[in-house]
């Protein structure tokens, strides 16, 4: 025989539809993948932090034009008088650096160096994500095939990726480049340098994202939404771009966000090797090239765009990071 349960005043007259009524007053929300990843994102502050730098860096690229106009900065102003006549160095602070040029001018000429870092944003983002939209389309369209399909189609796409990984893309890279300066395919000057380094950074790194997306795609095809598909009568093409290429989004974007900064670095490499952007056609890796010469005289001059290309980098591999983490909570 059980014991009577022993209830106090307040509980003797409590019907379970009055309980129940309580309850549902706080309902219960669903939260989507996207939402839980956001959430996870927010806690991670050095993330967030390189978040924010990467969209001040895409809107001082977007807004670079209005920018100068509005504020009347000239990248190819040059400014004589700021430099000592004896030495070439600029007069005054560390590298002229006064209210009228925040971050000084360069020796050579004068000119202003916060208006040469605006100017160079727009090129080097411009360059580094074409290239990147570049190399993730065909990297993701063959890889998902490949791993799809397998057999000697994976086999000819595999060799393929091997023979473009084995290619001395640095060298590669010097030689069309240093070939097509005067012009070709009706572009020339800026214009034609931009699609010639988009062209080549995105076309010859296509591999490492095929690679990846294989890689993701060999463990999605046999899964039970994929063989749902196949029972249903879904043909390949479908399976591919309907049912897999949704699921391989996050490592897409995270890779993404991760090839960018490097193709950063590579076209500020080539245009320091004086085959990338043209002068005076502003560019960090050009500014880095000019500033060799002057360097002990003037190191600021140096300094300037390194710490450009060093914040920019940075801040994507943070980004990169902290998407990485809360796309796929099993990697911490």
């Amino acid at each position: 025989m059980t014991a009577p349960i022993e209830t106090t005043p307040g509980q003797a007259g409590a019907q379970p539809e009055a309980i129940l009524e309580g309850a549902g007053r706080k309902t219960i929300e669903g939260r989507s993948l996207g939402r839980i990843a956001w959430t996870r994102f927010k806690r991670d502050k050095v993330a967030m932090a390189g978040g924010v730098v990467v969209i001040l860096l895409i809107l001082m690229a977007i807004l670079a034009k209005p920018t100068e106009a509005i504020f009347n900065l000239d990248p190819n102003a040059f400014h004589q008088d700021l430099l000592d006549p004896s030495t070439t160095v600029p007069k005054g602070g560390f590298g002229g650096m006064s209210l009228a040029h925040p971050l000084g001018v360069d020796p050579q000429f004068g000119r202003d160096l916060l208006a040469r870092i605006i100017e160079g944003s727009w090129v080097s983002m411009v360059v580094a994500t074409g290239a990147t939209l570049l190399s993730v389309v065909i990297g993701a369209v063959l890889g998902v095939i490949a791993g799809y399909y397998g057999g000697w189609v994976d086999s000819v796409i595999s060799r393929a990726m091997d023979t473009f990984l084995a290619f001395p893309l640095l060298l590669f890279s010097i030689s069309i480049s240093a070939s097509l300066q005067d012009g070709a395919f009706g572009l020339n000057g800026l214009k034609l340098r931009i699609a010639v380094l988009i062209f080549v950074i995105g076309f010859f790194n296509w591999p490492y994202m095929g690679r990846i997306v294989r890689g993701q795609t060999l463990s999605l095809r046999e899964r039970e939404f994929v063989e749902a598909a196949r029972s249903m009568g879904a043909r390949g093409p479908y399976i591919l771009f309907k049912e897999l290429m949704p699921n391989l989004v996050a490592p897409i974007l995270v890779y993404s966000t991760l090839l960018i900064p490097t193709n950063i670095l590579f076209e500020a490499a080539l245009s320091f090797l004086g085959v990338g952007i043209a002068p005076p056609q502003a560019s960090w890796g050009g500014m880095l090239n000019s500033a060799v010469d002057v360097f002990y005289a003037d190191p600021e001059f140096m300094i300037v765009p390194g710490l450009a290309i060093f914040i920019t980098v940075l801040a994507f591999n943070l980004l990169g990071d902290g998407l990485r983490d809360a796309l796929d909570p099993r990697s911490k």
